[in-house]
């Protein structure tokens, strides 16, 4: 599974730590602290997930979480999920089949940052009962 991280300058600092504990994640961007427009950051990985759900997931970090998370759920095929614990993120990804994980740099330390994202990565969907629900979560809104 391809695994693609990106940030804006709030979520930057957090970034830096993820991509060196986990050296095979994708780093997206930004490359430095400047100020930069989160949506912007979170089209790319969203639109790369959005391709290819199965086989590629996200990080998106921000100061909150909150904007990275609403602006990749507007991709038809992503499910990010903004996590604080990690039974969230194993939930997100059992439950919901989460593909893109969202933290909040100014909200989420850095270790606990790095324990819901070994969690996130490591639970897989549990499918079953859950597989019709996920499959409304992605159908247009009417």
């Amino acid at each position: 599974m391809k695994v693609l991280i990106a940030s804006d300058h709030a979520g930057y600092a957090l970034k830096q730590i993820l991509v060196k504990k986990c050296p095979h994640f994708q780093d997206l961007g930004p490359f430095a602290e400047a100020s930069v427009d989160y949506p912007d950051f979170a089209n790319l990985v969203a639109s790369q997930v959005n391709q290819d759900p199965s086989m590629t997931h996200g990080i998106l970090i921000c100061g909150s979480g909150q904007g990275m998370c609403m602006r990749a759920n507007k991709f038809s095929n992503v499910k990010a999920a903004l996590c604080f614990t990690e039974n969230q993120a194993e939930l997100a990804r059992l439950h919901n089949d989460a593909n893109i994980l969202c933290l909040g740099s100014r909200v989420t330390d850095s270790e606990l940052s790095i324990l819901i994202t070994l969690k996130f990565f490591s639970t897989p969907f549990e499918g079953g009962r859950h597989q019709s629900r996920v499959q409304k979560l992605i159908a247009p809104a009417t």
